[in-house]
């Protein structure tokens, strides 16, 4: 199983394959069929893809693409491997079977596709599709496709020495995992490396290049991050204090399901922070919001409303 490919082995035989293939990836529908249906496995994969998807000529068809992946892979197609994997782990085309979906995604791992090396890394860290929990294996499997450069591979394995899972704790080594991926413009690495300077886990202390961190992250999205800033623009650490700005970003991870913006939101609306004017009804909703989720705070907030007849009648 650890006998993998190295990666300069994997791109040369990948540019050799694309030199003598054509582009498939633009060929008309039933040009692909015909060269899929005449045993093209590159072809093949391209069918079963569009099949998936439902794009390019193709009805989505949960069958028609395992079918054609099913073809590829047995012509040892590492991308149609993983395509065939999925298909068993998902359902997708080919009946539930956890021992075949694995089986087909750790070929594809073997022979190179990040994509699976990932998979493999996710299951053996959380325990699924069958696999038991095993800490070194999803470091193996997150260090795989870090080497190749994947800002997912790299944050994930970043994840195991920051908790010590299947690796000895290393916040130092956390950083730089965090910190290729970060550079890669990956926002929750951009997060996680923020978070390292503010606790000064593995770096220096360093508030300002925190918030810098946080900051990329929160502008990519990632609703943690804008939760963190607008926390740093409510309480004015680093960025000068300000409460409308601290509404804008509690709303943007609110609205992405984040159960502390949503308490904090509800919070300022209730009390009138950064929005002028008190507003209990909305507060309500969104202490409401995060009550379900389980946030204690909420859970009380919305009790005290309910009691009171705030926002409620």
């Amino acid at each position: 199983m650890k006998h993998i490919l190295t990666v300069l082995t994997v791109l040369v035989a990948a540019l050799a394959a694309v030199a003598q293939q054509q582009d498939f990836g633009q060929m008309d529908f039933a040009a692909l069929l015909q060269q899929a249906d005449g045993g093209n496995a590159e072809a093949q994969y391209e069918l079963a893809e569009r099949y998936k998807r439902g794009v390019g000529g193709a009805e989505k068809n949960g069958a028609r693409a395992a079918h054609y992946y099913e073809l590829s892979a047995g012509q040892d197609y590492p991308q149609a491997m993983f395509g065939l994997g999925m298909c068993y782990l998902t359902g997708f085309g080919k009946e539930r079977d956890f021992e075949q979906g694995v089986m087909w995604v750790r070929r594809a791992a073997n022979r190179g596709v990040v994509d699976a090396m990932l998979i493999l890394g996710s299951c053996y860290e959380e325990g699924g599709f069958g696999l038991p929990k095993d800490g070194r294996q999803a470091a193996y499997w997150y260090g795989k496709a870090a080497e190749q450069g994947n800002a997912d591979g790299q944050n994930s394995l970043g994840r195991c020495y920051i908790m010590g899972t299947g690796v000895e704790k290393d916040t130092v080594m956390a950083v730089e995992y965090y910190r290729k991926s970060a550079e890669q413009g990956y926002a929750i690495a951009q997060y996680n490396l923020g978070g390292c300077y503010e606790k000064g886990a593995g770096v220096a202390k360093d508030l300002v290049k925190a918030v810098e961190w946080i900051r990329k992250s929160a502008e990519q999205g990632y609703a943690p991050a804008q939760y963190s800033l607008g926390l740093c623009y409510e309480n004015g650490i680093v960025v000068e204090k300000n409460l409308a700005q601290a509404i804008e970003w509690y709303r943007k991870a609110a609205e992405q399901g984040h159960a502390e913006a949503q308490y904090a939101l509800g919070r300022c609306l209730e009390n009138g922070i950064g929005v002028g004017k008190k507003n209990p009804t909305e507060a309500v909703k969104w202490y409401r919001k995060a009550a379900e989720k389980g946030h204690v705070e909420a859970q009380y907030a919305l009790g005290r409303c309910l009691e009171n007849g705030t926002g409620v009648e």
